[in-house]
């Protein structure tokens, strides 16, 4: 079977899993066939075209072709700027009042902004969407939920993803080299973050669903192999990466959950964006947050497998889990620092999550019992599934990734510090959790209680 039928072969597989998306167009020159995919997906119903303004000069008057071709009536396009434009509720706002004025389907052209506010502002309008993607920039085109920062603070709204995909590998190869980058960074990060399901599947903690495991895990590597050729916009490398990433959102959309393609470096990103961190006057790409949150996470890695922890000493680090009272003090000082932050946000954010995965002394006690008894095995599960960090940084780079946290302006001691933070912003189970619970935190990252970290951040 050739790559491109057995790849249609799995995305026909995983729309059969998947919940809310049920047709993917990927390929050379398919934006022509956009009309005709909206026709049947949305007999009888008109559309409404949103996009910003640089993604509607690339495709927009040729979609407009494709629908009207297939008969599709068209309402006057909501073009959005393009400079200063990200994913806010302000500019859900926007798409939603356009949308409304309508009776029509919203068509979303664009990368991860722009899908993002049209998923929420479609829903909110209580109408399903298509979706026509113009840059292989992260995972979230066929994800369930839509990432948007309301009220200073980033936030996952629950609600469908895309009825349908339009994904035109000539205008994704032709976009910007950085925005594939940022796609191949969010699609390395699938690594460490099934190194983390691995870790609690292993101890018991959250069993892999096998599914969806395989719909992003089978092919990973593969689709990780060329990245000098996603650096060079080649046209084979590009559609692998795309069917990747569409793939990886199918298997969130198969779980309702983020599980399957989110792992601690995920936390890093979130924690980031929380902080509403910019660089040279803007905030770093998802994919390029995620791709440093992997490098970090990855390290972690190298240290705890590097020791011999079927021999831990589990009575010495259940002494060192610290009381909830302890934690609970920690958070609002962790999070008083010179960030320009929502701080109430982040402190009431750390507060919920880290009581909700708040274990007690006797249930550390059998966990790291497990550990002792399992890690030989979970070592070798593990060892099989990382990349080193030497790799990682290789294979990021040749993609056009930043691989030193400074590139995307988080100082050495903002990344130290960011730890646990982003260990205390989310409930799920992650190598942070268990260098923690291990009690190997302050030997593999610093001093718990030493200062946040003194830069100001830009």
């Amino acid at each position: 079977m050739s790559e491109s039928l057995a790849d249609r072969q799995r995305i026909d597989n995983a729309l059969q899993a998947a919940r809310d998306t049920k047709q993917l167009l990927v390929g050379r020159g398919v934006l022509r066939d956009a009309g005709a995919l909206f026709a049947s997906s949305f007999p009888s119903h008109s559309a409404i075209l949103v996009a910003d303004d640089s993604t509607y000069s690339v495709a927009g008057r040729a979609l407009e072709e494709s629908l009207s071709a297939a008969g599709v009536r068209l309402h006057d396009p909501a073009v959005l700027p393009a400079e200063g434009l990200y994913a806010e509720s302000h500019f859900v706002d926007r798409a939603l009042a356009a949308i409304a004025a309508t009776d029509a389907i919203p068509v979303a052209l664009g990368a991860g902004t722009i899908n993002d506010v049209v998923k929420l502002a479609a829903h909110r309008a209580g109408r399903r969407y298509l979706c026509v993607a113009t840059a292989a920039s992260m995972d979230g085109y066929t994800a369930y939920g839509s990432s948007i920062t309301h009220e200073g603070s980033k936030q996952t709204f629950d609600c469908p993803a895309p009825f349908a995909v339009v994904a035109d590998i000539d205008i994704i190869a032709a976009a910007p080299a950085w925005l594939n980058a940022s796609g191949y960074a969010d699609l390395f990060a699938k690594c460490p973050a099934g190194a983390d399901w691995l870790l609690a599947d292993g101890l018991g903690v959250e069993a892999i669903d096998a599914p969806t495991w395989a719909m992003v895990q089978d092919r990973l590597c593969d689709w990780l192999a060329d990245p000098e050729g996603v650096r060079r916009g080649e046209v084979e490398p590009i559609q692998r990466l795309t069917v990747a990433l569409m793939m990886t959102g199918f298997a969130m959309q198969a779980s309702l959950s983020s599980r399957p393609a989110s792992g601690a470096e995920h936390q890093f990103s979130h924690l980031w964006d929380m902080e509403n961190h910019t660089h040279d006057g803007s905030a770093p790409s998802h994919g390029f947050k995620v791709g440093i949150g992997s490098l970090a996470s990855l390290r972690l890695y190298e240290a705890i497998l590097d020791r011999p922890l079927d021999q831990i000493d589990v009575e010495s680090a259940v002494n060192q889990w610290p009381k909830w009272s302890q934690d609970e003090a920690t958070i609002p000082r962790l999070f008083d620092d010179p960030a320009p932050v929502n701080k109430a946000a982040l402190i009431n954010k750390g507060i919920e999550e880290s009581n909700a995965k708040r274990i007690s002394r006797n249930d550390l006690r059998k966990e790291l019992t497990t550990l002792k008894d399992r890690w030989p095995q979970l070592r070798d599960r593990l060892s099989g599934h990382v990349y080193s960090v030497a790799e990682a940084r290789d294979m990021l780079a040749a993609a056009g990734c930043p691989t030193e946290s400074q590139q995307i302006g988080i100082t050495p001691a903002r990344l130290r510090s960011s730890h646990l933070k982003a260990y205390f912003l989310r409930r799920r189970y992650t190598v942070l959790d268990f260098v923690r619970r291990a009690g190997l935190w302050n030997e593999l990252i610093g001093e718990e209680d030493s200062e946040p970290y003194p830069e100001t951040p830009t």
